[in-house]
């Protein structure tokens, strides 16, 4: 077992949330203080680091439901705005995903599709305030016997809505090029012929679990700011993979750990869940997420003051090698390069574009620092690890 200088604990920092004493500081902000004062004395001075991202996660949804009618229905079909949501749950409950498409949707048929209406969208107008309309159909049965109906909803007027993301806030992810000689349309956004643009989607050294990279703090518990509410993590994530090649300071070099999310969405804001339109790929939605690093110990600091000239990706080609199952790295690059607006690949500057919104991720971080200095905000300690 190691042996800290400093050792805090969620209790002793929860107490300095509420006495007003909690030093917090935005992931941005900490790497100049251990520059400047070292890992101990910031670990001793620092008690919370916030974090932030925004990007379209499309392993998003929410659960929703919608009331009993009378009669009643046991509704085996459902309809949000012509989206249609899983029904399989209970009589009155289903579940829309962000990147279900409307019906009459022409999807890629006109090539490259629009994509103009999603799941993501009908989230977004749900917690604008928005009236969405419902339609639902049954086969009947003798304590539900209502085969079909259809009503103007809003989230204030649902009995209940709840956000769950299976899998979000991903560890890093690929820096996508198009090596073959026509554009083509992804969900890493439009790739120009022979490498014309290299895409990118992570905030980097904002990134909630690139400034927890072993997960020592992030676990079943952990509360997080989720689309502009409070939200916790309650799993890992779908395609969890901690045990990915690291640097030596525990940096994924390649995507690895995600997280599953829920939280209450009545009280989220249509300004951190956004529908997203993907040219001739689909829909999605955009999702605010921020998590807080409690400094316990000199160790955490040190993983929190990570700096996108220590963040790398791999370079993949996304026009043939990723559509065939082909795992193949053409470079490594850093977040610094990546955010620089171009990188150098094959004696060859390109421009790189993000999917991710560093204006974004930096608010989230400071609205989450913010809500702690206000005693609005308290930890939640996890319940177990991520890493497995």
């Amino acid at each position: 077992m190691k042996k800290y200088k400093v050792n805090k604990t969620y209790l002793e920092i929860n107490e300095k949330i509420k006495s007003g004493e909690v030093v917090v500081v935005t992931a941005e902000e900490i790497i100049d203080i251990v520059k400047k004062e070292g890992s101990v004395e910031a670990a001793r001075r620092v008690d919370i680091v916030t974090t932030g991202t925004f990007s379209p996660m499309c392993s998003s949804g929410a659960f929703i439901n919608f009331g009993h009618s009378v009669p009643t229905i046991r509704a085996s079909e459902v309809w949000l705005n012509k989206v249609p949501a899983y029904a399989g749950v209970a009589a009155v409950d289903c579940y829309i995903g962000a990147t279900e498409l409307c019906e009459d949707d022409p999807l890629n048929k006109v090539y490259p599709g629009e994509f103009n209406y999603g799941g993501g969208h009908v989230i977004q107008d749900l917690v604008a305030g928005k009236n969405v309309h419902l339609k639902a159909t049954s086969y009947g049965t003798s304590c539900y016997p209502n085969r079909m109906i259809e009503k103007e909803i809003s989230l204030r007027t649902l009995p209940s809505a709840t956000l769950c993301n299976p899998r979000n806030g991903y560890q890093n992810y690929n820096c996508a090029v198009n090596l073959t000689n026509k554009t083509i349309y992804t969900y890493m956004g439009t790739l120009k012929p022979k490498a014309g643009n290299a895409n990118y989607s992570s905030a980097g050294e904002l990134s909630p679990l690139l400034n927890d990279p072993y997960y020592k703090t992030i676990g079943l518990g952990t509360r997080i700011f989720l689309g502009g509410g409070i939200g916790y993590v309650t799993w890992h994530g779908t395609q969890h993979k901690p045990s990915v090649k690291r640097t030596k300071k525990g940096v994924p070099l390649t995507p690895a750990g995600t997280l599953w999310v829920m939280g209450d969405l009545k009280k989220m804001s249509s300004k951190w869940l956004v529908g997203v339109s993907i040219q001739g790929y689909g829909c999605s939605l955009a999702v605010g997420l921020g998590i807080p690093i409690p400094i316990l110990n000199e160790e955490i600091v040190q993983y929190a003051a990570v700096s996108d000239e220590e963040i790398f990706t791999q370079i993949v080609d996304y026009g043939h090698d990723y559509p065939n199952g082909i795992s193949k790295s053409y470079g490594q690059v850093s977040y610094a390069e990546l955010k620089s607006g171009h990188i150098e690949f094959k004696g060859e500057k390109i421009p790189t574009v993000p999917l991710s919104s560093m204006v974004m991720a930096r608010e989230i971080a400071e609205t989450l620092k913010k809500w702690i200095l206000q005693g609005k905000f308290m930890l939640g300690e996890p319940q177990f690890t991520l890493l497995r």
